[in-house]
């Protein structure tokens, strides 16, 4: 379960939108009690890439072992 306006780990590929598993979203809008949620992924300047509705198992809370990692966006062609 994670709470509105907390980082939120993305589990799986979104090539489409140009995010890929290990991005970090902010949670924006809780869906049936935590069965899904809409997550905003930005750049660390605070340029939204993407917002995406998603289910729980698509992603998961920060966990205190967690290490950031950064990566370069890839811009579309």
């Amino acid at each position: 379960m994670i709470d509105l306006f907390k980082e939120a780990v993305l589990l799986i590929d979104l090539p489409e939108h140009n995010l890929e598993k290990g991005d970090v979203g902010v949670v924006v809008e809780i869906h049936r009690n935590h069965e899904g949620y809409e997550v905003e992924f930005m750049t660390k300047e605070g340029r939204t890439i993407a917002v995406e509705t998603l289910m729980a198992n698509q992603v998961r809370a920060i966990g205190k072992r967690d290490v950031w990692h950064v990566r370069e966006l890839q811009e579309a062609a």
